[in-house]
């Protein structure tokens, strides 16, 4: 009995290429000379993906849309590394019957702990303090002193899985927390607010953790930074898409907002120079669940929802859509 057809359209790590060239009949579309006559000749027997976000496929992204996605009429599943599917239409896989999974949980943790690292790095200046000493300056005078998370209210854009793990962490650390998101959470005692500028004025540090796409697009815009005020601190754990890059880029500027901790970026891996440029902000490659331990288990993880479909089960992990 032959394996089911499964295209990866971009390099994903080592390991689940070589597990799933095993188990599967894996079509490799990265390696192809001329990727759409592969296409062409194999598109009527594929019947599931295997896909993953540019930070862990080399930087390469195949947009899974509609169009893409109706080139396959036999697809039934596309199993997807991370949490964050915005690559993805779901809904309209949904819509056509084709089951979209992802990687939540596993990564959660590893995720919080950057986030809290972001910004206990970007309020305490940790990396700037580390480049002070070797360049030697501190044998010439101390540090400079740096701002505190003492007496602060962190408000979390999107309180989902990551985003109350993230909370729980605050709170070891005495801070207030307050969350916004589409309605309150009935098992959670946090402020709620509904209004996301409401919510900015209220607290100094907001803590971006919703999933991307186009309903988050620019969710952080010019008046909502203003709103979190000139002691204010931007972390985004998200997407970069959520934060209107060129405003924050004003907003730093200008002294508008303190600063930011930023792991994703709009455009990724490019960042702007003047993000760069600036030394008091701390900038992050993508590394939020980048440790060997939570990449393995995600990779598994998709695996693991393949491997039930291949065997005629429910997949493990299907999206909400």
């Amino acid at each position: 009995m032959s394996h089911p057809k499964v295209l990866m359209p971009v390099p994903l790590a080592p390991e689940i290429v070589a597990a799933l060239s095993v188990e599967f009949d894996l079509i490799k579309l990265w390696e192809a000379a001329d990727p759409d006559a592969v296409l062409a000749n194999a598109a009527g027997e594929i019947r599931a993906m295997a896909t993953g976000v540019s930070v862990l496929s080399a930087g390469r992204t195949v947009k899974i849309d509609a169009d893409f996605m109706s080139r396959f009429p036999k697809l039934e599943i596309i199993s997807h590394v991370g949490v964050g599917y915005d690559i993805i239409d779901a809904k309209w896989a949904g819509e056509h019957g084709i089951c979209v999974t992802n990687t939540p949980d596993v990564l959660t943790d590893e995720t919080a702990d950057t986030a809290i690292g972001l910004l206990l790095c970007a309020t305490r200046e940790l990396p700037q303090a580390n480049q002070y000493l070797r360049a030697g300056k501190w044998l010439k005078a101390p540090f400079q002193l740096t701002a505190t998370l003492r007496n602060r209210k962190m408000g979390v854009v999107g309180l989902g899985r990551i985003g109350k793990a993230i909370a729980k962490r605050a709170e070891a650390f005495g801070i207030e927390i307050a969350y916004f998101g589409r309605k309150p959470q009935a098992d959670v005692g946090y402020a709620y607010f509904s209004n996301l500028l409401e919510m900015a004025k209220a607290v100094d540090i907001l803590m971006v953790a919703v999933p991307g796409g186009p309903g988050t697009h620019h969710l952080i815009t010019k008046p909502v930074l203003e709103a979190l005020g000139s002691n204010g601190i931007l972390i985004n754990i998200a997407r970069g898409s959520v934060v209107d890059e060129q405003a924050l880029i004003q907003a730093l500027k200008d002294k508008v907002i303190l600063t930011a901790g930023l792991d994703v970026f709009e455009h990724e891996p490019i960042v702007p120079q003047e993000l760069i440029d600036m030394d008091h902000i701390v900038l992050l490659p993508h590394v939020g669940s980048a440790s060997h331990h939570t990449r393995q288990a995600m990779g598994e993880l998709m695996m693991d929802n393949l491997r039930a479909w291949g065997a005629g089960k429910p997949p493990l992990t299907p999206v909400a859509e």
